[in-house]
């Protein structure tokens, strides 16, 4: 009679199963993610009175959104997915008191104070796109031209989304035309799967929201993308290079992938059907990146775009490598140091400023990549 001895490859596998559950279990507990807090409300009660002089920016973001309209309105949107496109404005304040590279936000049971919180003092909705695009074009068209578009990564609620733009386009001295794309993020750690199937779901419509800014008065479009939010965007630069209009006619400018949330090999793979870009891709990484790490467990321990040590290997792909390994950062993770480490992003803003007058790109690039090292 035969036996069978199957025990160590059944307690390998086993081992193997739930040291990845492990691994997610710790994402899940531990990881910040990219917005780092539980989703607030974005409007509350009525905002006290302060004096001008207390309040040092006050920004208009203007919002696509694959998101659906919250029940709660001082929401305005949640995490569940929309089948079309949603749009809104957005007016934020900065407060005087305000650190670079920071978001001061209102704790539970404080007042709505602008002298002291980055504070929503306005949300317009558009219930059809003809009349966010008249909106959207006429403020591109008083800003010379130009637009940045933002996409968050994970565990991004839509307040989080919000405040984190602001706070870059102040940091960074942006002058154009600030605008969200937030793809619907259930803002919760336990939330990676459901985040990843969202922004796959988002792919089409950042396209949609990419072609509308190309029709509009636009000369320039720049495109800021973090964490999980720059594998949309690879996906959305793939669909228009199928198309045979990779570069938006011409009018797309610097395009800066922060902490990328991508597989190596995904990633090699989206820039050979991209081909080489006439302006090299901004690849901001960072080998201390834990949540990235974490990520790359989980996945199998196949490494991520973001923590990748092979700058050179990456480089032959078409895009600058800037490596931010000794760079500080000031969440616990290491993963939002392209927004808020002071030095950094005021220099991102100079290189997306460049074309009018304030430094060559390749200037400010080497400058960045300075401060890496």
């Amino acid at each position: 009679m035969s036996r069978r001895v199957d025990g160590p490859f059944w307690l390998k596998w086993n081992f193997d199963v739930r040291l990845k559950t492990i691994c997610i279990l710790a994402l899940a507990l531990l990881v910040a993610g990219c917005g780092g807090r539980k989703t607030e409300e974005l409007l509350g009660s009525a905002v006290m009175s302060t004096p001008v002089t207390e309040i040092s920016g006050n920004h208009s973001i203007f919002i696509a959104t694959t998101r659906k309209k919250s029940d709660d309105p001082n929401k305005v949107f949640d995490g569940e997915r929309s089948a079309t496109l949603n749009y809104a404005r957005v007016n934020v304040t900065v407060p005087g008191i305000h650190q670079t590279g920071q978001i001061e936000r209102r704790s539970r049971g404080k007042s709505n104070d602008p002298a002291k919180y980055f504070m929503a003092s306005e949300v317009v909705g558009y219930d059809a796109q003809p009349k966010f695009s008249a909106a959207l074009n006429a403020d591109i068209a008083a800003r010379g031209g130009r637009v940045m578009v933002f996409v968050h990564g994970y565990n991004t609620g839509f307040d989080d989304a919000v405040y984190r733009l602001t706070q870059i386009v102040h940091d960074s001295g942006y002058p154009g035309t600030p605008v969200l794309f937030s793809w619907a993020s259930g803002a919760k750690t336990t939330d990676y799967v459901y985040d990843k199937e969202s922004a796959s779901a988002a792919r089409d419509q950042l396209e949609v929201t990419l072609r509308m800014l190309q029709q509009s008065g636009a000369r320039r479009i720049d495109i800021v993308a973090h964490s999980l939010g720059t594998w949309v965007t690879m996906e959305t630069l793939r669909q228009l290079a199928i198309t045979g209009d990779r570069d938006l006619g011409g009018k797309l400018g610097d395009v800066v992938l922060a902490s990328p949330d991508i597989d190596v090999d995904v990633f090699k793979s989206q820039m050979r059907r991209y081909g080489k870009p006439d302006k090299p891709f901004i690849l901001l990484l960072s080998d201390d990146d834990r949540a990235l790490r974490l990520s790359g467990l989980i996945a199998g321990s196949r490494p991520r775009v973001g923590d990748y040590k092979d700058a050179a290997d990456l480089a032959a792909y078409g895009v600058t490598v800037v490596d931010l390994s000794k760079v500080k950062g000031t969440d616990s993770f290491n993963h939002t140091k392209f927004a808020d480490n002071p030095e950094l992003v005021k220099m991102i803003g100079q290189r997306l400023r460049e074309d009018d007058g304030f430094a060559s790109d390749q200037t400010v690039t080497d400058r960045i990549s300075a401060l890496g090292q």
